[in-house]
């Protein structure tokens, strides 16, 4: 047991277990219209809506949990993500444009030490879909994560899609995102373990910034 704690401790400690969350993340000299911001309580009425208004379009892509543990309220949903700033293991942006929210970004699964990675998840509002937000949000997600010193300074950042949705697809391939291959029964989805295709970005990737190479191509 002590080497496999050892090695978990190796490969994952939180070397920097408090996340500097910043308020605002965007880029105004390469004009990108949407930026990122942490949610707050005070979102709860502008999410619900935008959220639900939307469960029909993001429903196939929704994911679950097989236990079909109790479900939490708005609050308490910001409470954890505060714990999970603090303990250094996930963060939750919503995607503003225009001071309102059209989607949401989030980075979770943080490992440190020797791996300094973690996993991306997004959604866009269907009425906002196709303007090229949701790269946009990967890219400035992917520049603070990995490039910005205010970041947990990841070296890697996983994107997981299910085979079928084209829209991620796309978005991947705007953001230049390595395709690594496809895992088995990875996610719970509608109601059943579903393969996903696994696509990564590395720090290296984009010395001049992600942002930067989106907004060139």
């Amino acid at each position: 047991m002590k080497i496999l704690q050892y090695l978990h401790d190796a490969l994952c400690r939180s070397d920097r277990p408090d996340i500097d969350v910043p308020r605002f993340i965007r880029s105004q000299s390469l004009n990108v219209p949407i930026g990122l911001r942490p949610l707050t309580a005070a979102d709860c009425d502008e999410w619900n809506e935008v959220r639900w208004r939307n469960d029909a379009w993001l429903g196939p892509w929704e994911s679950g949990d097989p236990l079909h543990g109790a479900s939490i309220s708005f609050d308490e949903w910001i409470r954890m993500m505060r714990r999970n700033e603090r303990a250094g293991t996930g963060v939750v942006f919503a995607i503003e444009h225009d001071g309102r929210i059209v989607g949401q970004i989030s980075l979770g699964a943080i490992c440190y030490g020797a791996m300094r990675t973690g996993i991306v998840g997004y959604w866009i509002d269907e009425r906002c879909a196709g303007r090229g937000y949701a790269p946009m949000a990967v890219a400035l997600l992917a520049d603070w994560a990995m490039l910005d010193a205010t970041g947990p300074r990841l070296h890697r950042m996983e994107i997981d899609i299910l085979p079928e949705n084209e829209r991620s697809r796309r978005v991947v391939a705007k953001v230049g995102a390595r395709f690594e291959g496809v895992r088995k029964a990875y996610m719970y989805v509608n109601g059943r373990w579903r393969d996903h295709e696994s696509y990564a970005l590395l720090a290296g990737d984009a010395p001049g910034g992600f942002t930067a190479r989106l907004m060139r191509e």
